[in-house]
């Protein structure tokens, strides 16, 4: 997937950084000299310009973008980009400065299908507001370890199985288990995995895929808004 991302601050680069080691394709908008030369000696793609000049998104190809994320810390900037973004296509996920006006923005901002609030969110999260689906990482725990929120699918290749049958890799482990539309629990080795159920998996890193491919099925690349703290990658700019 091809993703724009504006301001080369914290929060921009580290997430930037978590979409391409996932392979996808990443372009940075940032005006700052420093940051610019910060992300490129990091070897991105970076364009020099405004991030709410129409000219500069094409410049950076947002036409061809599949989401755009506006993560400054300037909301004026962020909010015009989205709405930009919004006219050719794009997913879009802004970044907002206090956590009260969530809800303002999302009562109003039409132009905007995902408000994050990094310093209580970090790059984990706003990389799954730009991908979107059944996959909702709670916390980055430490280095190598991440909680994840798993939503079990159709084609996910372990429905219809119990918790005692589930074959997580050596280093996962099931955490909580809830059925759908009900509270997570302590999970009973004869409950069954069906449709909609949600599991909370402690993983690491070189795991995950392998967990997501299980729980999810072919759209383990999908992700959902993370709500909890991210304590390795959360921070101001």
């Amino acid at each position: 997937m091809r993703f724009v991302i504006i301001g080369a601050g914290r929060v921009g680069l580290r997430t930037a950084r978590v979409l391409r080691e996932e392979d996808h394709d990443v372009t940075i908008i940032e005006r700052d000299e420093a940051m610019i030369r910060r992300a490129r000696t990091q070897s991105f793609t970076v364009i020099d310009g405004d991030g709410s000049r129409e000219a500069v998104l094409e410049e950076a190809g947002v036409a061809d973008a599949d989401a755009l994320g506006a993560l400054t810390g300037d909301l004026n900037v962020n909010f015009t980009a989205c709405m930009i973004a919004k006219h050719h296509g794009c997913r879009t996920v802004m970044r907002i400065d206090e956590a009260y006006r969530e809800g303002i923005y999302r009562k109003y901002a039409e132009e905007v299908d995902e408000v994050i609030y990094p310093e209580r969110l970090g790059a984990i999260g706003a990389k799954n507001a730009l991908l979107g689906g059944t996959i909702r990482a709670i916390a980055d725990i430490a280095q190598h370890l991440q909680i994840v929120e798993l939503t079990i699918t159709d084609e996910a290749p372990v429905n219809g199985y119990t918790i005692s049958e589930l074959q997580l890799p050596g280093d996962a482990t099931v955490l909580a288990f809830g059925k759908q539309e009900q509270s997570l629990g302590i999970p009973s080795e004869d409950e069954s995995l069906a449709l909609g159920d949600r599991l909370v998996v402690l993983a690491d890193f070189d795991v995950l895929s392998e967990v997501r491919q299980l729980l999810v099925g072919a759209d383990s690349n999908e992700a959902t808004t993370t709500i909890d703290t991210d304590t390795t990658t959360g921070g101001l700019n």
